[in-house]
């Protein structure tokens, strides 16, 4: 399907952003379905929001002489579109019309390939289109003819619609509640393995699925395309040091994430929590790197990160940039703590990288002397499934035990 790509510049609105790159990242979204061919894209600029069809009216007809002529049959809009506003722009130009929040969804559901992902996509689309069933019968309660019945047709098929989603989403929840008990008890069961664990985090497309195969040697979905990985990989790797850790990588992050996907995916993005260490992984060749940073920061905080775990920035795509301008930055890798500049796909940089984690997660780690009861004996099992025990005593009233832990495993272990 032939598609149209438009950013409303909104003389109002408040972003990061500039219109161009906005729209750039918004035509990135729709070639991401393999199904669309981007026809034409433009920025418009709306001084003034039309409450009836978002542009005004001599705006909205020569748009419609240009999707006619570049015969196209689907119009994306990058931003927020209300019920009413698509159905009146799909009649006047007589196309299929997907806001943001509609295109990322059909792009998760396209991507997504566990059972969670499918489930988490669906009660996504649900909360969805549930807006978009308000005054979308309009037109029927014009046909009453002004008997003054409660309710008319329209109201009807609203309410019936609306309790058809509302069924549906009890079901989707009940089954994902179930899901997401047996990823917890995974995650318990991971627990017990006394192996840190590393997150990938980062702007959706800025390599981490790369990385994540370059360090594990995993066959992970990495292609220049947004939101390439969404279903969260977790696999085991034995850095150069010796050192054991779990690798997680993640659903990549964007710029004015649609609420119901938030919401929805939060339990995704969960595994963060669980990390030792963080890699927030950046584009560091995209010209609106540090815009993107700031998003996954605050995304990062909306999550609720523990403040104690370390977070590394890897400046990855170095291959993409001037030899003078990758020399100067690997050479501010090398002064600033924290910072690591890569090429997840050359290689470069990563014997660093390596490292710095070996070193972060040997740091974190103090010396603790404890004294258990003999009955405490699920505690004392813990500490040894942990690993951390470094030196052990029977005295006449209990165990006494030298532990070497993280924070995380001192918070887990008086949660226990």
């Amino acid at each position: 399907m032939r598609a149209y790509v438009l950013h409303p510049d909104l003389k109002a609105a408040t972003t990061r952003r500039t219109p161009e790159h906005a729209l750039a990242e918004a035509v990135a979204l729709a070639t991401a379905l393999p199904e669309l061919t981007v026809a034409g894209a433009e920025v418009v600029r709306v001084p003034r929001v039309a409450p009836g069809m978002l542009f005004g009216s001599g705006k909205v007809a020569e748009l419609k002489e240009r999707f006619l002529a570049a015969e196209v049959g689907l119009v994306l809009i990058d931003g927020p579109v209300s019920p009413v506003q698509q159905r009146n722009l799909e009649r006047e130009w007589g196309v299929k019309l997907l806001d943001r929040t509609g295109l990322i969804l059909e792009i998760f559901a396209d991507r997504a390939r566990t059972r969670e992902g499918v489930l988490q996509v669906e009660l996504a689309a649900l909360s969805y289109q549930r807006t978009r069933l308000v005054r979308a019968w309009t037109h029927l309660e014009r046909q009453r003819g002004g008997f003054g019945f409660v309710g008319g047709p329209g109201e009807t098929q609203i309410e019936a619609d609306r309790r058809a989603i509302d069924d549906q989403v009890v079901k989707l929840k009940r089954q994902l509640a179930k899901v997401v008990k047996t990823r917890e008890l995974h995650r318990a069961a991971r627990r017990k393995v006394p192996f840190p664990v590393v997150a990938l985090v980062g702007y959706t497309n800025a390599g981490k699925s790369t990385l994540f195969n370059r360090m594990t040697g995993a066959e992970v979905l990495a292609k220049d395309m947004l939101f390439a990985t969404l279903d969260p990989t977790m696999r085991g790797i034995a850095l150069p040091s010796g050192r054991k850790v779990i690798l997680s990588d993640t659903v990549g992050f964007i710029s004015d994430l649609p609420h119901e996907l938030v919401a929805a995916f939060r339990a995704t993005l969960e595994e963060v929590l669980e990390a030792d260490l963080i890699l927030h992984v950046r584009d560091i060749a995209h010209p609106e790197t540090e815009e993107q940073a700031a998003d996954v920061r605050d995304i990062l905080e909306s999550l609720g990160v523990p403040e104690e775990v370390p977070v590394f920035e890897v400046w990855n795509k170095i291959d993409l940039l001037a030899p003078p301008l990758r020399d100067a930055l690997k050479a501010q890798d090398a002064r600033k703590p924290g910072i690591h500049a890569v090429s997840a796909l050359t290689g470069e940089g990563l014997a660093a990288l390596y490292e710095a984690i070996s070193a972060a997660l040997d740091d974190e780690r103090s010396e603790a002397e404890l004294r258990l009861p003999y009955a405490a004996g699920r505690q004392r099992a813990w500490l040894h499934d942990q690993g951390v025990v470094t030196a052990e005593t029977e005295e006449p009233d209990g165990h006494r035990l030298t532990v070497r832990w993280t924070a995380r495993q001192a918070k887990q272990f008086g949660e226990i």
